[in-house]
């Protein structure tokens, strides 16, 4: 899986675990929902320091968002 995937796929999970709609994300983040949405079907890539901006807001570490393992050994 291309990492620009891996990225998506763990925004969303992210997302959704903490309850939150593209549109609160985006709102916290700073940035349009039609960019969130944008970033969680892969169409672009996020910046380092988007990256770092989406994980302060989503309360985990940057490299959690990169990370390529399922997820479904994690709590």
């Amino acid at each position: 899986m291309e990492i620009r995937e891996v990225f998506a796929r763990n925004l969303r999970r992210h997302r959704q675990k903490r309850g939150l709609s593209q549109e609160a994300l985006a709102h916290e983040a700073g940035v349009d929902r039609t960019y969130i949405s944008a970033l969680e079907r892969s169409v672009y890539g996020a910046s380092i320091d988007m990256i770092d901006k989406l994980a302060k807001v989503l309360q985990i570490e940057p490299a959690t968002l990169l990370d390529r393992s399922d997820g479904k050994s994690r709590k």
